[in-house]
Formats: C-alpha cells, structure tokens, sequence
C-alpha cells in the first residue's frame, strides 16, 4: 500500500511542477513579445536611447504589474471557490454522514470499482479522512495544496520581467545601427526557445508551437514599427 501512496504523490508533485514551469514560459514568452513590440516601435519613431530605455522600463513595469495583479485576482478567486467547496462539504458531512458515505461509494464505483469494493473503500476513506476523501474524489481538491495567489502574483510577475529584460536590453546596449537587427534576432531566438519549451512542457509538437511563436512576435514587432515609422513621418 506504501508504495502506490508514494507514486501518486510523486506524480501529483511533477504534475505541479510542470504547471509551474508551463506558467513561467508563457509569462516570459508575455513579455518579450509585449516589450518587443514596444521598443521596437519607438525604434521606429526615434533612435534616441533614453528613450528607448524610458519606453522599455516602462512597458516592463506595467506589463509585469498587470500580469501579477491578474494573476492574483484570478487565483485568489479560485482559492475563494475552493474553500466555499470545502466549507459546504464539511456542512454536509456533519449534516448527513450517511448520505455523504453512499455518495462516496458511488462515486467510487463510477470509477470502476465494483460495488462492495466501493463502499468497503469509501468506509475506510471516510474513516481516515473524510473531509480529504470527500474533496478528492468529489470535488478535485487536495485540501492540503489549495492554490496561493501570492506564489501565482510572484511567479508571473518574476517571468515576465525575465522575458521583458531580453528585447529592453537588445534595443538599448548596442550602437544605433545594430539595435534593430540584434533586437530582432535576438527576440525571434528566444520565441523560438520558448516555443519549444512550452510545446515539450505540453507534450504538443514542437515545430507549430514555434512557427505560432515565432510568426506573432515578427508580426507584433512589424507592425509596431511600421507604426513608429508613420508616426516619425507625420512629426517631420
């Protein structure tokens, strides 16, 4: 019995952690694209580096300000819904402790379990646990791992500022006739690592995965330039 306990638990923990990883590539792939675009459209419109640099900081601290507000909203509302569940389920517990057993045991054999199996299993569940059994099976919650909207706020709000800090310094390190090319390259190699990590994270073919990446940050960063460049026009 020890040992499927310990698999289980092993692969609920890996499983938690590839959400991790597939959030922090999103949330950086986020960021170089949004600050891509906006760099490289001020490119467009001034060569200026304080600019450049004004416009990247900015774009950075906004976009990952957003993100981890969002993200904190987002997951604090599901930590709500979470335990607005668990309250109701140990209301109904104490309530009605038979209805809830044969709920469990039927729950079970929905599974695959024959019926004795059934409810032999969720008496021993009930016994050991039945708040936890009852969260598992009925409402998928593990009550010892609800979601932290902190950990959320803070891991996206790191990996965008991590994705941001690539095209930001691509576009103000470099001479002024190198900024856009190194920008470019530099942008379209990390979308296609990301790409491709998300894909591999996401057991998805990696070779759309980067096409889509890479297309929509070319796109992003063409069309913001052009923006800047009509923009630079106008002014003159």
């Amino acid at each position: 019995m020890t040992e499927p306990t310990h698999v289980e638990a092993h692969g609920g923990a890996l499983g938690e952690r590839l959400n991790w990883l597939r959030a922090a590539v999103l949330g950086a792939n986020d960021g170089i694209v949004s600050t891509a675009g906006l760099v490289v459209g001020v490119a467009g419109a001034t060569d200026d580096r304080s600019a450049l640099l004004t416009a990247g900081l900015a774009g950075l601290l906004a976009g990952s300000m957003s993100m981890a507000a969002g993200e904190y909203v987002s997951v604090s509302t599901q930590r709500d819904s979470e335990k607005a569940a668990l309250a109701q389920e140990k209301r109904e517990l104490r309530e009605q402790p038979e209805a809830e057993l044969e709920e469990l045991a039927q729950l079970l054999e929905r599974r695959g379990l024959s019926r004795e199996v059934a409810v032999e299993a969720a008496v021993q569940l009930t016994e050991r646990d039945a708040l936890k059994a009852h969260a598992r099976v009925e409402l998928g919650i593990d009550p010892d791992r609800l979601t932290n909207p902190w950990h959320a706020a803070w891991a996206s709000f790191l990996a965008f500022t991590a994705g941001a800090l690539l095209p930001l310094l691509a576009m103000v390190l470099p001479p002024a006739h190198w900024r856009l090319t190194v920008t470019v390259v530099s942008v379209l190699a990390a979308l296609t690592l990301t790409g491709w990590s998300s894909a591999r994270l996401g057991s998805a073919p990696w070779a759309r995965a980067i096409l889509r990446n890479v297309a929509g940050g070319a796109l992003a960063m063409g069309v913001t330039y052009a923006a800047g460049s009509l923009l630079d026009l106008a002014g003159a």
